[in-house]
């Protein structure tokens, strides 16, 4: 079965999910929601990541079972550059960047929930189909939330 090749590229994906979840935060820390709210997001991730790293376990897999906390040892600097430039108009066009950079992520972590639960379906494996059941349902609302945004943010910043 190739059940454990789903496993680790959905390990792979939330653990790059929640990293980008944490650099969005920090780069736009003087956008108050996303800042907190990319960071709830991101726990989310690490949740997620925790929970394939046990049931990785079963398949003969050895994933990280931790994603970063933090999103690296450049936070600071993107935090202190993010209160620079706040008042300027180019930080908008960034975040809508990493916003659609953000949603894309979202949407490929969201397909591979789904092909994991379809092959876990398959294979009559309900721990792996009740955890998709658990998780997908989390990361639809990060996708809803990046989507969100960009529908909220995208006028203002792209007619001013």
């Amino acid at each position: 079965m190739k059940i454990g090749l789903a496993l680790r590229e959905l390990h792979r994906s939330e653990t790059a999910l929640a990293r980008q979840l944490l650099r969005l935060s920090d780069r736009h820390s003087a956008e108050p929601e996303i800042h907190h709210v990319a960071r709830d997001l991101a726990r989310w991730s690490r949740e997620h990541v925790e929970a394939l790293a046990e049931a990785g376990r079963s398949w003969d897999l050895d994933l990280e079972p931790s994603a970063a906390e933090r999103s690296g040892p450049l936070a600071p600097v993107r935090t202190a550059l993010s209160d620079l430039l706040s008042d300027r108009p180019e930080p908008g066009l960034v975040l809508l960047a990493d916003l659609r950079r953000l949603h894309r992520a979202c949407a490929g972590v969201s397909l591979d929930w789904e092909l994991l639960a379809q092959g876990a379906q398959a294979a009559k494996k309900s721990d792996l189909l009740k955890l998709a059941g658990r998780c997908h349902p989390q990361t639809l609302r990060q996708l809803k939330w990046s989507n969100a945004m960009l529908k909220q943010l995208s006028p203002q910043i792209l007619t001013s």
